[in-house]
């Protein structure tokens, strides 16, 4: 073992004749550091990306919901008994349409929620804070923030919508239209919700659309733990009733970003990759410079293993040391992002205007044992041909 560790030490040292292996060396660590570094940042920022769109999609599509397979199904009735089975859970009965937004000339296409207001802030935040400065009532409406600037609304305008229902009107049949005046916001931070949710009362949209009261589209669900209460609420509906998860809805769109970080996670693992192509180039160098003295350790009895261990070992170290400098490297940079504001994302695309970062432990672990198993095979292969020379071969020719 102490030939081992001498062996080791000596040959990770500069050597003035053969300057260029120590180059190589070098390359090799500060490519699997800025490996390490870049795949930790990365990984981060699609986890923060991830939990910012699952937090604002969660609000908004809500995290469940009941809905009738035939009208009539979701009443009054039932949503008194489902608040006295589940008192933990927030119920918020809703009516909804499709509709066109209209101020002067502009038009915005949309969906108008007719809401109880005081249960509707139980199940969403977001309309939650909308509500802090006024609570619509009669023919008013809480629009959406991109609506808003998009209008160039002041409070108390009036927005004219038109409805997908038709009724009478001479000799021909024209959609249902009503003005309603503009007096609450709220900021979802998303904007295809901010400009194509509004929400008014209930009562209003019984009267427009002509239902009886006490009947409703449907009925929003503030779960903590959605999963597990999705199970518990659905054994307690009738089957004239259905209920699904806000996941259901956007499986898909979570499914892309979870392909899109793993094969981010792979391109970046090539950086390592390539970066460990340098550590068997050097340790090769390193072999072929040292051919005499490994014939020279092995005929003065060292074995073919600890000759074996000690490239090994060299391919480690080197290793090892830029995964740690690029793991320091990585939180330091995440420090950075996440405590100045460097890069300012346009808030109309997406749903944070600074960087979210979130490095989950399970991501950094998968970071660390990839490469370092990338290092591992890197240090084999020089390792294996040291080990092989032959010292009746080398010391005849020297």
């Amino acid at each position: 073992m102490n030939i081992v560790r001498y062996l080791t030490k000596r040959f990770l040292r500069f050597d003035k004749e053969q300057p260029f292996i120590f180059i190589s060396a070098l390359l090799a660590f500060s490519g699997i550091a800025l490996g390490v570094m870049v795949l930790i940042i990365a990984m981060a920022l699609m986890n923060g990306f991830d939990n910012e769109f699952k937090k604002k999609l969660t609000v908004m599509n809500y995290p469940l919901t009941i809905q009738p397979k035939f009208y009539g199904a979701v009443n009054a009735s039932l949503l008194h008994e489902l608040e006295q089975k589940f008192p933990d859970l927030a119920f918020s009965p809703y009516i909804s349409s499709s509709v066109l937004c209209r101020y002067d000339t502009q038009l915005e296409g949309g969906y108008l929620f007719g809401v109880d207001f005081k249960r509707e802030a139980k199940v969403n935040e977001i309309v939650a804070k909308g509500l802090k400065k006024h609570i619509p009532t009669g023919f008013e409406v809480m629009v959406g923030k991109g609506l808003m600037e998009e209008y160039s609304l002041k409070s108390e305008d009036k927005l004219t919508y038109i409805f997908t229902q038709l009724e009478p009107g001479g000799i021909a049949m024209s959609p249902k239209m009503k003005r309603f005046k503009a007096t609450a916001v709220f900021d979802s931070g998303l904007s295809a919700y901010d400009k194509g949710y509004s929400y008014s009362t209930l009562e209003s949209l019984q009267k427009i659309l002509a239902l009886p009261q006490g009947f409703y589209d449907g009925i929003h669900v503030h779960s903590l733990n959605p999963e597990a209460d999705i199970l518990k609420v659905s054994a307690a509906l009738p089957d004239s009733v259905s209920i699904r998860g806000w996941w259901e809805d956007n499986g898909n769109f979570f499914a892309a970003l979870q392909m899109e970080k793993t094969s981010l996670f792979i391109v970046l693992m090539l950086i390592i990759l390539i970066a460990a192509i340098n550590i068997i180039s050097s340790l090769l160098m390193t072999v072929m410079n040292r051919r005499s003295e490994i014939a020279l350790l092995l005929s003065l009895g060292a074995s073919k293993q600890e000759i074996k261990r000690v490239f090994l070992i060299l391919g480690v170290v080197i290793g090892t040391l830029g995964i740690i400098t690029g793991s320091l490297l990585g939180f330091f940079g995440i420090w950075i992002l996440g405590s100045f504001d460097i890069i300012s994302l346009p808030a109309d695309v997406y749903p944070t205007s600074t960087l979210p970062l979130d490095l989950t432990v399970t991501d950094f672990f998968s970071i660390i044992i990839g490469a370092f198993g990338i290092v591992l095979l890197s240090a084999w292969y020089p390792a294996k041909k040291a080990a092989d020379v032959d010292p009746l071969t080398v010391l005849r020719n020297e």
